[in-house]
């Protein structure tokens, strides 16, 4: 286990004070996976497994309001760092998606969530569903800022992220929960082929994580080692970085305790420094860079 506190670098959290901070227009208690999860419980679930410091991803039912992750940040911005939305394309007057991006990094928002064509609505735009100006803006402004672009994505989304990369290659993209590949979802090895090819692109990073979503087998997610295996080789744990992706992995039979034990306790393949750029120093370097 490294020294280091380990970094969980991607988790949804949301507060039961809806006065303070409001759901988006139209979401309600019936939407939540549970009544809350806020800062204070994330921690308390993550400390006993060694987790202390937490990329904060904007949940779906704040919309566009990113008061409750700017808040936990303001207040301790070693602990927490942020991950945000920021709209591509609109038919209501938003600002450009580029000055948005800006404008929330002031408030510890140091990467943005794009969906890939598979995990959103459907959308014209075939299989190019990146070309459009604003998406080029947003991959500009990541490269110009080092603000990374954070894909939720499936492996038919890849090729697309790869073309895109190829075009910027300057701009730091990090593919989310391994491309959602594994057991439980079918990856093929042609899949996992797909997702290790963007290694090609210096700036491309991966997180592995999800192991409750991902694996068939559960705890300790066994069946979820010759993917993780195929990513490190691919990437070097230089450019990968655990995740939780909390609070699902707190249901039982989940826990963060089984999912950084993958890792440190099952992944005989890494030696204590990949272990440490695994677990911390990865995303110390992305999120806390400055």
């Amino acid at each position: 286990m490294p020294e280091s506190e380990i970094i969980d670098a991607h988790v949804h959290v949301w507060s039961a004070e809806t006065a303070r901070f409001p759901f988006a227009p139209g979401y309600g208690p019936e939407d939540l996976w549970f009544p809350s999860f806020d800062g204070a419980e994330l921690v308390a679930r993550a400390q006993p497994a060694g987790v202390g410091r937490f990329n904060l991803v904007q949940m779906t039912w704040y919309g566009l309001d990113h008061s409750y992750i700017a808040d936990l940040i303001q207040r301790d911005p070693r602990r927490f760092v942020g991950t945000g939305i920021v709209p591509a394309i609109s038919d209501v007057g938003l600002p450009e998606p580029d000055r948005a991006m800006q404008a929330l990094a002031e408030q510890g928002i140091r990467a943005f969530r794009v969906r890939g064509q598979s995990t959103r609505p459907e959308v014209p735009g075939g299989d190019r569903w990146l070309d459009h100006s604003a998406y080029e803006a947003m991959f500009r402004m990541s490269a110009a800022e080092d603000l990374p672009l954070s894909f939720l994505c499936g492996a038919n989304d890849l090729p697309e992220i790869d073309r895109m990369c190829a075009r910027h290659g300057d701009a730091p993209v990090i593919v989310d929960h391994l491309a959602r590949l594994g057991p439980a979802t079918g990856a093929t090895p042609d899949d996992v082929d797909a997702l290790c090819a963007l290694a090609r692109h210096p700036r491309t990073m991966v997180k592995v994580s999800a192991f409750a979503a991902l694996s068939q087998d559960g705890p300790p997610y066994l069946d979820m080692l010759p993917i993780v295996r195929g990513v490190l080789d691919a990437f070097g744990p230089e450019r990968c970085m655990w995740a939780s992706d909390s609070p699902l992995q707190t249901v039982a039979p989940h826990s963060y305790e089984t999912s950084v034990g993958l890792l440190a306790e099952h992944a005989d393949f890494l030696d204590e420094s990949d272990l440490a750029l695994l677990l911390h120093g990865t995303a110390e370097r992305v999120f806390w860079s400055d």
